[in-house]
């Protein structure tokens, strides 16, 4: 049997901050169990004041944010913290005025985050955002090509992986993920029997990824049909079987997903449906569910919020054997870390 053994609830600052409406915050264990979290920050997303965030918690005690990366008149969105397997701690985030326009830069430390580099573009000439879009790259079997669970949000949304097999220096595109879209104002649809395959609206966006003991890699994604979807790859993420739905729900808000070193898979999320004729649906409560069978189903875990508000967009990371770290923001007025441990019992 798999549980939470322990759960401590820490706020990332107070409200002495610098910034206004924090929000999509990543996390990364450090060396000496220190942590290291970012988020962007400003007087609302996509103003152009809106800057990349971090903050260590060392001994325990987080430490004040500091601003990060600060392009002037340029929005910055969605960071993303990975370690590469040479110890370079990467921040990818976002950089523009609107979702569609944005491209992906990052900055690097080889210290821990004490120091970062100038930033950089992740790809010469890309519109649209590649690389990682919201969640952590993975390292497959192999430890040497990272995948980036990556998609585009125009007019219709597309998901795909982003490969790199020289430690990040340069990427290639997967196939996009396959969808059967289908337009939720059709009103023959009500005739139709239910196909796991059906996605109503624009699509899905913001993957989570793993690789299974098999070399078989999955993808759960956010999408605009009241639930997770799943899509699967055999060819170590280059192409992609049809997106399908999982059951599990989601309200269109951000979800990620970690594997532990026991094979467990535990994910953080919204389980609300969209609210009925729309495209989203509330962000509370948020929780933590684990699959102990490679996500063909889930077990609730541990309820991290479950009261008004919204708690939105978590990152989710392991740090050894036993602990998991989880962030997200509250009403984008804070930046909310969970330590939690686990164990495994036998019945």
């Amino acid at each position: 049997m798999f549980k939470v053994k322990k759960a401590v609830r820490e706020e990332i600052f107070g409200d002495d901050r610098e910034f206004d409406s924090p929000h999509a915050p990543t996390v990364l264990p450090l060396k000496n169990n220190d942590v290291l979290a970012a988020w962007f920050g400003g007087r609302f997303e996509k103003d152009p004041d809106t800057a990349i965030w971090t903050a260590k918690r060392l001994n325990g005690v987080w430490q004040k944010p500091k601003k990060t990366v600060d392009v002037m008149n340029i929005a910055a969105w969605n960071p993303v913290l990975f370690r590469l397997n040479n110890d370079r701690i990467i921040l990818y985030f976002k950089l523009g005025p609107e979702i569609p326009k944005w491209h992906t830069e990052y900055v690097y430390s080889d210290d821990e985050g004490k120091t970062w580099s100038s930033p950089k573009e992740l790809v010469k000439g890309d519109i649209g955002g590649r690389g990682p879009v919201k969640n952590k790259p993975i390292y497959l079997s192999d430890n040497k090509t990272i995948l980036a669970p990556a998609s585009l949000e125009g007019d219709s949304w597309n998901s795909f992986a982003d490969i790199s097999d020289d430690n990040g220096e340069t990427w290639e595109m997967s196939e996009f993920v396959p969808i059967r879209r289908i337009n939720p104002n059709e009103r023959r649809i009500r005739d139709r029997v239910y196909n796991k395959t059906f996605c109503f609206g624009k699509g899905i966006i913001q993957p989570t990824i793993w690789e299974d003991d098999e070399n078989i890699v999955h993808m759960l994604f956010r999408s605009t049909s009241s639930r997770i979807f799943k899509s699967d790859s055999y060819d170590m993420g280059r192409t992609w079987n049809l997106a399908y739905d999982t059951g599990l729900p989601n309200n269109n808000s951000g979800i990620d997903a970690v594997k532990l070193p026991n094979g467990t898979l535990v994910l953080a999320y919204n389980p609300r449906e969209n609210i009925p004729g729309m495209t989203k649906g509330a962000r509370t409560p948020i929780i933590l569910s684990y699959s102990d069978d490679n996500g063909s189903s889930w077990k609730e875990l541990y309820i991290l919020e479950n009261c008004d508000g919204a708690f939105a967009y978590p990152s989710i990371v392991c740090d050894g054997n036993d602990k998991i770290y989880v962030v997200y923001s509250e009403n984008r007025e804070k930046i909310i870390f969970w330590n939690i441990e686990y164990e495994e019992t036998v019945n």
